[in-house]
């Protein structure tokens, strides 16, 4: 069994207050993007988990690894047969699109459907809030205001299928999440993202804000030339992804590119 997981764009991100667990109370709206990894399961001979990996290369072991993790979850609790899997890894990594809690959470699914588990979405949604806070929303994959860690969920009407998204990110800048965590001092909003996303596209540029953006860019200053050359090109919203390193835009369907991104992967595509 085949199954493509694909990453999410932040519509804004709002980090509200540091808790006293130490993670921090943010605001932001995931929505789902179609840059896919590939990831194929099939029953094995004789080693419980054994895992071919090909496309980009995955720093760390197998214990580190969320495909991993999210099995030895399920294999806990039910009896699975050994598996062979084959992952090729696309989306690139500490780009802020959620691509390695995507590549968990449809890991859970597909263990779920290949093996008849008859697990609930809302047990699923449990298992992958244990694997980190995007991975919940990887489980039905529908935009929505996320708020705590990012693990609370609520649906939002927003659809930008009408729109071209175009991602970008820069093949030697990283951002790790806790890095950028430490540059940033927890604020309250002026304003909602539930509000400012009623607000016409083209209006968004000033007031939908990522809270990690101005200090990324301080340390990665090519991630604010990417932005700038996305609404150079036209983009109505351009902003960066998540904690980084990724920058997207969104444009009008059908857009042509004259700007130079060679130092960068582009994903063009809706």
């Amino acid at each position: 069994m085949i199954v493509f997981p694909h990453c999410k764009i932040n519509l804004g991100l709002h980090v509200v207050r540091k808790r006293t667990d130490g993670f921090h109370e943010i605001e932001t709206i995931f929505y789902p993007v179609f840059w896919k990894d590939i990831l194929e399961v099939n029953e094995g001979i004789k080693d419980d988990f054994d895992m071919e990996i090909s496309g980009l290369t995955i720093k760390g072991d197998l214990n580190s690894n969320l495909i991993y993790k999210a099995w030895k979850l399920i294999k806990a609790d039910y009896n699975l047969p050994p598996i062979q899997v084959h992952f090729h890894k696309i989306l690139p990594m500490g780009a802020g699109l959620g691509g390695g809690s995507a590549d968990a959470a449809f890991m859970l699914k597909l263990l779920n459907s290949k093996f008849n588990l008859g697990i609930s979405t809302q047990k699923l949604t449990e298992y992958a809030a244990q694997l980190g806070s995007d991975c919940p929303f990887f489980i039905e994959s529908k935009s929505c205001l996320a708020t705590g860690r990012g693990e609370i969920l609520n649906p939002i009407s927003i659809d930008l299928s009408n729109y071209q998204i175009v991602v970008v990110m820069p093949k030697n800048i990283a951002v790790g999440t806790a890095e950028a965590y430490s540059w940033v001092t927890p604020k309250e909003p002026l304003r909602t993202l539930t509000e400012i996303i009623k607000l016409p596209i083209n209006e968004w540029r000033d007031i939908m804000i990522n809270d990690f953006e101005a200090a990324v860019i301080e340390h990665h200053p090519r991630i604010g030339e990417i932005k700038n050359q996305l609404y150079q090109a036209g983009a109505h919203y351009a902003s960066m992804s998540g904690s980084g390193a990724a920058v997207f835009g969104i444009f009008e369907k059908g857009v042509s590119f004259v700007f130079d991104f060679e130092d960068c992967i582009v994903w063009n595509g809706n």
